[in-house]
């Protein structure tokens, strides 16, 4: 169901979809297959057009790209430029009007400077740089972690910017900070989740080690709307999942996973809509995706199950609605994807899967090497896994395992940070640098 330009809710998601529309050049590319993906929002109220990237995993935060992407490139063949990047930090470029959007972690005597840089998108240089946070003294963090991994949301003429429990912001697209807070609880492994938009309230999952809670921040002012306890009380409390806000019979939903269990939440008040329990599921990364009629959620450390959820449930559904299960092959990392009825992933130790969305049929497993944290882009029929030493595996999309590229950048360093595209070049962040790559 498209919402109204009436609903509350939806109004600034239209806003941030509205970068994406004025930067158009206006050409649907050829070959893209069609999206089943109801969690697709933006889509559905209008074309998702060539242009910007406004949140972690795209327009409809689920990995899916109405461009026509390089499927072939190296360190010498299709880079545009390569811009070095000051400090440490895996989360994803947002694109809105000619400027790419990053944060990063700069390390110093005192500890961290909490980072937001903008970028033009044409030359690569950083036009500013600004401290939005400091994160005094030593901050544990896991390995593969770095101190500003959630990903910006554009919000219209601002920014939504999230560095855990060490502070919210939202500024002006020039930086100016608008309003910010600071969410109290103690993260364990560092910061992740990304927040999300519904309508006037900022939805962000704060699961710690000491308490785990869903709250909604007022947009304009950062004030709390609401704030809801987790009902659960897990052995392993933190998680660090991006909500999913999705539209189900003409009502929101914001899915957050959590330790232990997933829960739909009514963005409006926090109130719970329905929940699916996983015991003993902790440490819970990927972001929920919704297609085909279903959510798929994974259940997070030490052995992933991933969960496909009818959404029209109340309550405690994990006896009624889960309409299957995939028990090997999980991510623990990557988010998953769905393209029609063709659900696709990718594990940890670089073991891909294709199913039936509906049923969890299986059409092909695939070991691609490697290691994985980022999550798989779909765009023009194609499919890109981006390992985590700079090789990106490009794979038709279908029933049928089809490689058709692999690419590398760099001489071995991480790439953790997930795709993102302006128009159709490609945008790649290695630990060192931000790469634009053309055809």
């Amino acid at each position: 169901m498209t919402p109204s330009e009436n609903d509350s809710w939806w109004r600034p998601m239209q806003a941030a979809g509205r970068c994406r529309i004025e930067g158009a050049a206006g050409r649907s590319p050829g070959g893209l297959r069609p999206v089943a993906v109801i969690a697709c929002i933006v889509a559905l109220a209008m074309p998702i057009a060539r242009g910007d990237w406004p949140q972690f995993r795209g327009p409809d935060g689920s990995g899916h790209a109405a461009a026509d992407p390089p499927v072939r490139w190296s360190e010498t063949e299709g880079v545009v430029w390569k811009t070095p990047l000051p400090g440490l930090a895996w989360s994803s470029p947002v694109v809105c009007r000619g400027g790419i959007y990053l944060t990063t972690a700069v390390p110093d005597d005192a500890g961290h400077s909490l980072r937001l840089l903008r970028l033009d998108a044409t030359k690569g240089t950083v036009d500013w740089t600004k401290e939005l946070f400091r994160q005094e003294g030593q901050v544990p963090i896991h390995k593969k972690n770095s101190h500003a991994s959630p990903t910006p949301v554009v919000d219209g003429d601002h920014l939504i910017v999230h560095f855990g429990p060490h502070g919210t912001a939202r500024t002006t697209l020039g930086g100016d900070v608008v309003w910010q807070r600071v969410l109290d609880y103690k993260p364990v492994h560092g910061n992740g989740g990304s927040p999300a938009l519904a309508g006037d309230v900022v939805v962000i999952c704060c699961d710690g080690g000491d308490t785990q809670f869903v709250v909604g921040l007022d947009r304009n002012t950062g004030e709390e709307r609401w704030r809801t306890p987790r009902a659960t009380s897990p052995a392993k409390g933190f998680s660090f999942s991006t909500p999913l806000v999705i539209d189900v019979d003409g009502r929101a939903q914001a899915v957050c996973p959590g330790s232990d269990a997933v829960f739909a939440y009514d963005p409006a008040d926090g109130s719970e809509i329905w929940r699916v329990n996983y015991p003993g599921g902790y440490s819970v990364t990927p972001r929920p995706v919704y297609g085909a009629g279903l959510i798929f959620v994974s259940s997070g450390y030490d052995r992933p199950v991933l969960y496909a959820i009818d959404p029209r449930g109340r309550g405690d559904v994990t006896a009624t609605h889960v309409r299957w299960k995939l028990e090997r092959g999980a991510p623990h990392t990557p988010s998953v994807l769905v393209v029609g009825d063709e659900f696709y992933c990718v594990a940890d130790n670089g073991i891909a899967t294709c199913l039936d969305a509906r049923s969890g049929a299986e059409h092909w497993v695939q070991r691609l090497g490697g290691n994985y944290s980022a999550s798989p882009l779909h765009a023009a029929g194609r499919v890109y896994f981006q390992e985590e030493t700079g090789e990106t595996i490009v794979v038709q999309a279908g029933r049928a395992f089809v490689e058709l590229a692999r690419n590398r950048v760099g001489d071995g360093e991480r790439t953790y940070a997930s795709h993102a595209l302006d128009g159709d070049d490609l945008l790649l962040r290695s630990e060192a640098a931000l790469y634009r790559i053309a055809r």
